[in-house]
Order: structure tokens, then sequence, then C-alpha cells
């Protein structure tokens, strides 16, 4: 069938550096290059092209660039060019669009309209070169009251806690969306680094049980590979009630991403598309998410943290609220711009709500009600950097979970087509001849460079606060300050702006 869909990028060529070494048509998954024997000279198919990225970085000679292509449809304010692209898709297809990574759309990012204060006489700044600045988190419920027994002594009620070495831990993406090899550079660094990382609803390959200890597994709608022993390796458990990029649906994993492998430790079948239901099919109240939690409670003898993790929505205060009566320890919010490996175009680019606007309400409402210290809170959506942290932070998260930020430091581009399985960066794939291309050992390295800069700068940050706990920093809303933002905005945040005194 006939396509109306011009290419969307153009690969460029310069044929006076380039050698015909054919490196970029071995790299190429998508099969963008070949070499023309009658015209001896390497050409492409720049239809094909994804602008992954890896033919330029693999070129020994800088031979090649991919720049958008200059073919454009006639100027429409109304209907853009990938609306229209959309339009013929579907018309191609008769199917959904399905789209991967997060929300690309030019919606506003509270935190880069989010300033922090800076401490100067009355209120020192800090040196943290010098002086101890206390980054270390621990996630789960906190005693309202101190107990001691007849003889002065604490007595210990704590419930289970997370401890994190650092306000961040690696969040929620299964083996199947990501490759072995991906999934062992997450459970290294999060050993390295003396904090967690997520297994997503995919289960837990039997080779990575060794990291329990730095793990949270995932109890999903689904179920996809959960058993007790699953439950029993881990230091957490979490509930998925919804996801930032697709909140209100289930999980999808295409079929052509479940290998052998990927099928033993979900437990399905090999090739066939993995969708898990939107609801999971024993919720449909608080009672009945509160019987889940005490259910693995239970199973785990009270010896595990359960997280329940929430999609930002209209209502998430009063979701937060109930979760946190149900007995959850820890409540992640993922906001809208939150990263995917499938999800269906149409949801993901309109429905959910800011992550920093959640997180200011959830915070609040927690705090008005007298809860907010019987449960922790995961800021997770499109944590880009350090600063972010901070803010989050400050708007009320106890710590934040990052994925997409993860995936560029092992490689990623952020071409979009998780969703192929042809992940020219042995990312988001199950190709063999993919996955070997990420070596673990390298990627975990990358990964424990990437956070201990990150503590490092939000040291500085807080040092230059003059605060030297990120418990002293959490909720604490004065240090920041809003640019841009309208009245109803800064009311929600819960911040003033610039220039106000407090």
């Amino acid at each position: 069938m006939a396509t109306y869909i011009p290419e969307e990028y153009e690969v460029v060529r310069n044929y006076d550096l380039c050698t015909n070494c054919g490196a970029c048509e071995k790299q190429c998954a998508n099969c963008v290059h070949k070499f023309n024997k009658a015209a001896n000279k390497m050409v492409a198919d720049s239809s094909k092209c994804v602008n992954c990225h890896r033919c330029v970085c693999i070129c020994p000679v800088h031979a090649l660039k991919i720049v958008k292509s200059q073919d454009v449809y006639r100027n429409n304010c109304n209907w853009s060019a990938q609306t229209m692209n959309e339009v013929y898709r579907q018309a191609d297809t008769g199917g959904v669009l399905l789209s991967s990574m997060g929300n690309p759309n030019e919606f506003p990012n509270y935190f880069d309209k989010i300033l922090v204060n800076a401490s100067q006489v009355t209120n020192p700044p800090i040196d943290p070169l010098r002086e101890p600045m206390e980054t270390t988190v621990y996630l789960g419920k906190k005693d309202a009251e101190i107990k001691r027994d007849e003889k002065g002594r604490l007595i210990d009620t704590l419930s289970p806690q997370l401890k994190l070495n650092m306000p961040i831990m690696f969040s929620a993406m299964s083996y199947g969306s990501i490759s072995y090899n991906a999934h062992e550079s997450l459970a290294r660094a999060a050993e390295e680094l003396g904090i967690f990382y997520n297994t997503g609803e995919g289960g837990l390959h039997k080779d990575f049980y060794k990291y329990g200890k730095n793990t949270i597994v995932q109890v999903a709608s689904g179920r996809f590979g959960v058993h007790p022993e699953y439950l029993e390796a881990a230091a957490a458990i979490e509930i998925k009630m919804g996801q930032g990029a697709k909140p209100g649906i289930g999980g999808h994993l295409p079929g052509m991403k479940i290998s052998d492998d990927v099928s033993a430790t979900r437990m399905i079948p090999k090739g066939v598309d993995a969708i898990s239901p939107a609801p999971h099919h024993d919720i449909y109240s608080i009672e009945d998410l509160r019987q889940l939690i005490y259910s693995i409670k239970e199973a785990t003898q009270y010896k595990k943290p359960i997280i329940v993790k929430i999609a930002a929505v209209h209502n998430v205060a009063a979701i937060a609220s109930g979760v946190a009566r149900s007995g959850a320890d820890v409540i992640a919010i993922d906001g809208f711009r939150g990263g995917t490996g499938a999800a269906p175009t149409r949801i993901r680019d309109n429905v959910g709500i800011p992550m920093e606007l959640a997180l200011a309400r959830v915070d609040e409402r927690l705090r008005q009600e007298g809860i907010r210290d019987s449960v922790s809170v995961v800021a997770a959506g499109s944590v880009r950097s350090s600063a972010d942290v901070v803010k989050a932070v400050a708007l009320g998260a106890d710590a934040c979970y990052i994925g997409t930020a993860a995936l560029l430091a092992l490689g990623c581009h952020l071409c979009r087509s998780c969703h192929t399985g042809k992940c020219n960066w042995g990312i988001a794939t199950q190709n063999p001849e993919l996955v070997k291309r990420l070596n673990p050992e390298v990627g975990y390295k990358r990964l424990v460079n990437l956070l201990t800069a990150w503590n490092h700068e939000i040291q500085e940050m807080m040092g230059g606060m003059g605060i030297n706990s990120i418990e002293a920093l959490k909720g604490n809303r004065l240090m920041l300050r809003g640019v841009g933002l309208n009245e109803t905005e800064l009311r929600v945040l819960g911040i003033k702006h610039a220039g106000e005194d407090i």
C-alpha cells in the first residue's frame, strides 16, 4: 500500500570522507544504510531513519549527520505535520497509534519556572566540601511519637524502611521493555550507590536475585512474574495502580520483545503481546487496595515496605490520602511526562497532569490531614537533573525516581522507537545482536558517575541554601520562587513569585 508520509529525517553523507567501511550498515537495525555495488558507494534510505544517531556516533571518519527533512507540507496552523502524518498512518493501518518515551509536547515544565533561594548573611551558606552534608533518606512510615519502656529505653516500633544514600532511585522499567544488559547495569549501579532499582511489571530475572537488597519488585494488574520467591527476594514491593505516561490504562509489551528469557521471567507465552488490564480486577476501592497491601505484608512477614504507585491526575491529592490510610508505606506519584516503552499516543500526550503540581497538592493534603509522617512520597515523571531533584524535595518529595535520565546515561538518544524492539543502543530491545552493544560493565559505571555527580550538586545547592540535611529541605517551599507563573499556578505549587518577600 502506498504511504502519504514523507521522510522525517535526511541522512547526509560526506563522500569526501566516507571510506565505504560499512560500519553504518552493520550498526543500523532499521536497514537505512547499504553498499551500492554499481555506484561503488554507501547509500541511505532516509525514509527508514528514526534519528537514533548510532551511525553518526559510530562512523570512524565522522562522515555522517542526520538533519530534519526540508520536505514540508503547506503551512497550516491548525493541521501540523505531525497531526497529518498520524492521520495518514492510521488510514494505512487501522490501528491505535503507539509511542515511546514521555510526552514531547510543549506543555509548561514547572521545574524550569521555579528558582531556588540562596543564603547570604543572617543565614549563611554552608561549605559542602568542609562541612557535613546529609543526603541519606529513609523511606517508610515514621513514628508520630517516641515510646520508652519502664527503664527509659527506646521501644523500636519503626516500620520497615528503605535506606538511600541519596534521594534518588531508578524507576520501574520492566525486563522486556528494556534489555537484560540494561537491567544488569541498573542493578549493579544501585548496589554500588546504595540506592534501589525497580523491576517494573516484568518479573525479576533469576540472575538478578543476588541484587535483591537493592531491588524493588512490582505487582501490577497483569501479575506478570509474581510468585512468593519474587516477593521474598526484594527489599520493597510496589503495587502499580497507575503510570504517568498512560494513566487509566494497563501496560503493553509488544510480542516481538517477548523472547525465551522474557517469557520465562514473566510466565507468559513467547512472542505474544503482553497486555495487562487497566484495573486490578481485585481492586475497586481503597478497601480492596488495603486488603492487597496487607496480604502482601502477611506474605512477607511485615519485613518489607509497600509502595503504591499512582499516576498524577486531577484528584491525585484525595487518592493519595486514601492510599496513605490504606496502609501503604510509600506513595510514588508519576507525572504525565514520565517515560514508557509503549503507550497509545493519544493517552500519552493528552492524559494526566504535571508531577510538580500533583506533588505539591499531595504534600499539602497529607499535612493538612496530619498524616504526612505516616507515609513517604516519591516523585517521578521527567526528573532531568539534580536541580529537579532539589526542587521536587522542596515541593514535598522524600525522594525521586529517574528513568529516562538513566537510559540517556546508558546511551539512549530519545529516538522514540522503543516499541519497535530495534533499539540500536542495546537498551530497549531483546534482539541478541543489539543487546550486546550495551556493555553492563561500562553501563553501570556511567550510571554511578551520573548519580555521584548529581549527589555532589545536590549538596552544593543545599549548602547554598544554608541547609545541611535533605530532611530540612523536604517540603520547605519557602526556599522556592516562581518566575512567569500565574496566581493559580503559584497557589497550587504553594510558592511565592520571585521578588516577593516572605
